[in-house]
C-alpha cells in the first residue's frame, strides 16, 4: 500500500533509523533485520552471505552447519502471514520465530492461496485487509470455499466496527488492530493452538478437565475457549465465547447492551452512531452467535430477548 502502515509497536524486532537520518530504504531495512537478529555471529559480509541456507521443511533460517538462529524447533504450530507491507511483514516474522513459531509469509493473497491449498498442517493464518490484487476479505472467502477451515485472525490497521463485522461473518475467527501490542496477538494465538491441541488430542467426551463447567447442554473450556452444545461443537470467536460465558454467569438475569458490548470493547468505548449504533453492533453478535448454536442445533433457544434491555440466558430446571 501507498501509505505507510505502523502497529504492534512492541515487538522486538523492529527496525529504526537514527535520529535525524533518513527512513530505511525496503532493501536495507531487510538487510538491517538480518543482520542484526539472524546474523549477530557473523563477522564480515562474506561469513554473512555465506551463513544462510533455508531449509524449506522446516520454514526457518539456519546456519550452515544445520544449527538453527535463535530458538530450538518446537511443535508449535505453522503460522501464515498475508501482508503487503514487507517493513511490518518482515518484523512480524522474525517475533514470531523468536517465540519458537514456524512462519511462511506472504505479500499478496494469490501466492498464500496456493500455498494453503498444498498445506493442511497449518495453525493460523494472519491476515491483511487492504492489499493489491485481492484484499483480505476476498482471500478469505476463497479459502473457506475450498472447505478449509484453518483459523484466520484478521491483523489490519482498519479500526471500524463494519469491517470487523464482515470479517467474523466471513469465516475468520478474531479481529485485531495493528495498534494492539504484540503481546496480546501471542495470547490469541495461544489461544487457537491450545485449542487445535485439545482438539487433536483426546475426543471431546474423554475425562473431565478442572477448567470444564457443564451448564445443560452446554460444555464449555476456559483455557482453550471451546464450547460444545449437545456433543457438537460449536465455531465460537474468542470474543463470542466471553459473551456466552458473561450470559452463563448472569443466567437468568438480564445483562444490558452496554454490558455486552464493553466485554468486546472495554468499558467506556463507543464508537459510531452513539447508543443507537452500540445496540445495533450488540444486535448482530448476538444473532451470529445464535445462528452458531442453531447450525448444530435447529431448536436451539437458549438466549433470550429482554427488550429494550438486552438479552439473557435461559435458567434451566436444575439451574
Amino acid at each position: 500500500m501507498a501509505q505507510p502502515k505502523t502497529g504492534l509497536s512492541d515487538m522486538k524486532s523492529m527496525p529504526q533509523a537514527e535520529a535525524g537520518t533518513r527512513p530505511l530504504h525496503p532493501s536495507a531495512v531487510k538487510a538491517a533485520l538480518v543482520s542484526s537478529v539472524n546474523l549477530q555471529s557473523a563477522t564480515n559480509d562474506a561469513e554473512a552471505a555465506s551463513a544462510l541456507e533455508y531449509n524449506p521443511t522446516i520454514e526457518r533460517r539456519v546456519k550452515s552447519d544445520g544449527s538453527k538462529w535463535g530458538r530450538r524447533a518446537t511443535d508449535r504450530i505453522p503460522i501464515v502471514i498475508v501482508d503487503d507491507d514487507p517493513l511490518f511483514r518482515e518484523s512480524l516474522r522474525l517475533n514470531l520465530e523468536d517465540e519458537g513459531y514456524p512462519v511462511q509469509d506472504f505479500d499478496n493473497g494469490f501466492e498464500a492461496l496456493n500455498y494453503l491449498g498444498e498445506r493442511a498442517d497449518i495453525g493460523v493464518v494472519l491476515l491483511d485487509w487492504k492489499m493489491p490484487g485481492i484484499d483480505g476479505l476476498e482471500v478469505l472467502h476463497r479459502l473457506r470455499a475450498t472447505g478449509s477451515r484453518v483459523p484466520v485472525i484478521f491483523l489490519t490497521v482498519l479500526s471500524d466496527e463494519i469491517y470487523e463485522e464482515a470479517a467474523l461473518e466471513g469465516g475468520a475467527v478474531d479481529f485485531v488492530e495493528k495498534s494492539r501490542s504484540f503481546l496480546i496477538l501471542l495470547k490469541r494465538i495461544a489461544l487457537i493452538e491450545t485449542g487445535i491441541k485439545a482438539k487433536t488430542s483426546e475426543d471431546l467426551a474423554a475425562s473431565r478437565t478442572p477448567n470444564e463447567q457443564v451448564v445443560g447442554d452446554l460444555t464449555i473450556w476456559a483455557d482453550s475457549k471451546r464450547a460444545v452444545w449437545k456433543g457438537k461443537t460449536v465455531e465460537l470467536t474468542v470474543r463470542e465465547f466471553d459473551i456466552v460465558v458473561m450470559l452463563l454467569e448472569n443466567r437468568g438475569h438480564n445483562v444490558t447492551y452496554r454490558e455486552v458490548y464493553d466485554s468486546v470493547h472495554g468499558k467506556g468505548f463507543l464508537a459510531g452512531d452513539g447508543s443507537e449504533g452500540l445496540r445495533n453492533t450488540v444486535r448482530a453478535i448476538i444473532k451470529r452467535i445464535r445462528q452458531k448454536f442453531r447450525a448444530v442445533d435447529e431448536e436451539f433457544e437458549e438466549i433470550e430477548n429482554y427488550p429494550g434491555f438486552g438479552y439473557r440466558w435461559r435458567r434451566g430446571p436444575g439451574d
